[in-house]
């Protein structure tokens, strides 16, 4: 995906049925890898390329008690597996590759959170 151009329609679409399935998928099976184990994750998006063979998928695991890295790192060594039950559930030309990156997004909202909270920046939001 071009950096100035905005993904399309399709892409977007295309994306969106992804993650609906892949959070499926994860949800009902149990993947062997030991850095999965007893472990939920949670799909926050998925960005498409133009011609829908690749696809970045944005996961992290729920709560603090796993290691989102190791997490990143099992998915994407089940990834095979995933894609292969992606082109069951899916009905698709093609099934994309799929490439596991960790979503900071919940630890960016936190942090802006807790920033918001400092009372040094209340006081100059009261202000205004």
């Amino acid at each position: 995906m071009s950096k100035n151009r905005p993904p399309s329609q399709r892409q977007l679409k295309a994306g969106e049925l992804i993650r609906r399935a892949l959070a499926d998928i994860l949800s009902k099976e149990n993947l062997r890898d030991p850095d999965l184990r007893g472990v939920s994750v949670t799909i926050s998006e998925v960005r498409a390329s133009p011609d829908l063979k690749h696809a970045i998928v944005y996961a992290a695991p729920l709560g603090d008690e796993h290691d989102a890295d190791a997490v990143i790192k099992g998915l994407q060594r089940c990834g095979s597996f995933l894609r292969g039950r992606l082109g069951k559930e899916m009905q698709m030309k093609s099934t994309p590759r799929l490439r596991f990156m960790k979503d900071e997004s919940f630890e960016t909202a936190e942090a802006m959170t807790r920033l918001l909270q400092d009372p040094r920046i209340q006081q100059d939001l009261d202000k205004a």
